[in-house]
């Protein structure tokens, strides 16, 4: 006589022993995660490690690397809720990630679903939007920089519309907007590499039935590859959300470091300039734990977003 174990998952028997016999141990990798120790090593140290200096130095007062910290409770916090500075950071931020993400994701939808209907030359065409994330942050800085400067490519072609003669990166009405144009340029073309990937999965077969019944592109687009891929979408939305929350601050240090006055100046760059420029580390961290928070509010909204979307 024999005794069935079932599996708590499946509720199917999975072996049969017999009596009195001790069960079988789980294999030592299900047990212990032996293979992947070195990778949680690296995650405790470089990525959890950090996030808990955030918040201890954010109670700190520490001027400067080489001065001695003392514990400063919630000062900072105080401080820079009181300094008109971070709210403008803050608005900036909001708009970037208001006005730039939305674009962001359904151009780079639009573009993905045009490569994926195969038109000629769709694999060089791949390549090419990736081209810009390859690009360093400088190199990119310089083109813009050139395109942008009163004498510079976009003003000459809007010479012959009488619209030339704006300094675009010295203007406030207009330097936040050049700020999240770069960052559009960056990241539209890599976004569409990702999601074509996830969209040539769809069976084309599906495809071609909805254009015999008559369907428009449009349709097809936005009634079958966008749910389809609207998981995958959701990835993308969140990795380039905080790319924009967390890495604006390379774009603006080289072209406007946060003016003219306030204009371009984000959360994540007053962070660089508290910390690197005005050595004021209690503030920056301080700073840095709102970001963080904002990061996971933004990523728990896009998700919540989505998924209401269903």
């Amino acid at each position: 006589m024999t005794v069935l174990e079932v599996s708590p998952t499946t509720g199917r028997p999975v072996s049969a022993r017999p009596p009195g016999a001790r069960p079988r141990r789980s294999p030592l990798r299900e047990r212990f995660p032996g293979l992947a120790l070195p990778a949680l090593i690296w995650y405790a140290v470089f990525m959890i490690g950090p996030v808990v200096a955030i918040f201890v130095i954010a109670f700190l007062r520490w001027p400067g690397m080489l001065e001695t910290p003392s514990f400063a409770g919630l000062d900072n916090f105080s401080v820079v809720f009181a300094d008109a500075t971070f709210w403008a950071a803050l608005g900036n931020s909001a708009v970037q990630i208001v006005v730039g993400l939305p674009i962001m994701i359904v151009l780079a939808f639009l573009l993905a679903f045009y490569v994926v209907q195969k038109p000629r030359g769709h694999r060089v065409l791949r390549y090419i939007l990736f081209i810009p994330a390859l690009i360093s942050a400088p190199a990119t800085a310089m083109v813009f920089y050139a395109m942008l400067n009163p004498d510079g490519l976009v003003n000459g072609l809007l010479a012959p519309l009488g619209l030339a003669g704006n300094a675009w990166l010295a203007d406030p009405s207009t330097a936040l907007g050049a700020i999240i144009a770069v960052e559009l340029w960056s990241g539209i073309g890599y976004s569409a590499v990702l999601i074509a990937a996830r969209l040539d999965g769809v069976d084309t077969e599906i495809v071609q039935a909805a254009r015999v019944d008559g369907a428009s592109d449009w349709r097809i687009a936005w009634r079958m590859y966008w749910p389809i891929a609207r998981d995958f979408i959701g990835v993308v939305t969140m990795l380039q959300f905080l790319s924009l929350l967390f890495n604006s601050a390379q774009t603006v240090l080289l072209l406007t470091q946060g003016g003219p006055g306030t204009s371009t100046m984000t959360l994540s760059y007053l962070i660089y300039s508290k910390a690197f420029v005005e050595t004021d580390l209690g503030y920056s961290q301080a700073v840095g734990v709102v970001l963080f928070v904002l990061g996971l509010l933004g990523m728990w909204l896009i998700r919540r977003t989505l998924r209401a979307t269903h």
